[in-house]
């Protein structure tokens, strides 16, 4: 029974926390803590860029006067335990205090990541409980392969799909009514296309 205890204890002793990430020294790679677990990211590929820069060009041209507007890296510490980079976070500025030195210290109105090789599994369904665990009210994941825009809205403590974006189509959001654009426009840079036909 005792030694039950001890394996207890020496778990949560390597439990890794904001304090224990903030720390480390900066080897030049980028870490999140996920339910207490340090985890290296991979860096962002062309296509993962070139997305990224398009939404938070769109996004402040209807949105700025409302909303903070900030893209990775950057922390939004959630919890001890759950300190996450998410690709771009949006904060409207009658919330503006959680905004600290340290990073964002709660939860954003809306948080969006964009897959890269290897992030499925983290951003579709690790990371998307560890945003409902902590009332993230709106989440979306953007696909660049499949060129879609997925669409999550709180209900409780767990996600349900809002809507599928792709094509054409609007993207629109009841919570955040700022926006409104158009899937398309977030892959049709001429890099894209190019680097997806090498790949």
């Amino acid at each position: 029974m005792a030694r039950n205890k001890d394996d207890k204890e020496q778990v949560k002793e390597q439990q890794a926390t904001y304090d224990t990430y903030a720390e480390m020294p900066d080897d030049g790679n980028r870490y999140e803590v996920l339910n207490g677990t340090l985890e290296m990211m991979s860096g962002p590929n062309l296509v993962h860029q070139v997305v990224s820069g398009k939404l938070h060009f769109t996004l402040t041209q209807s949105c700025n006067s409302e909303y903070l507007i900030l893209v990775a890296p950057l922390d939004v510490i959630l919890s001890r335990t759950n300190v996450l980079q998410p690709d771009l976070v949006l904060i409207h500025r009658s919330r503006s205090d959680i905004v600290t030195f340290r990073g964002i210290e709660g939860a954003p109105d809306l948080v969006v990541e964009i897959i890269s090789p290897g992030s499925r599994n983290r951003d579709k369904v690790r990371k998307m409980k560890i945003y409902a665990q902590h009332q993230v009210p709106e989440y979306w994941v953007i696909d660049p392969v499949s060129r879609t825009l997925e669409q999550y809205l709180l209900s409780g403590e767990a996600y349900i799909i809002g809507r599928l974006f792709e094509g054409d189509e609007t993207v629109i959001s009841e919570r955040l009514p700022c926006i409104s654009y158009s899937i398309a426009e977030l892959f049709s840079d001429p890099g894209i296309q190019k680097f997806m036909m090498l790949n």
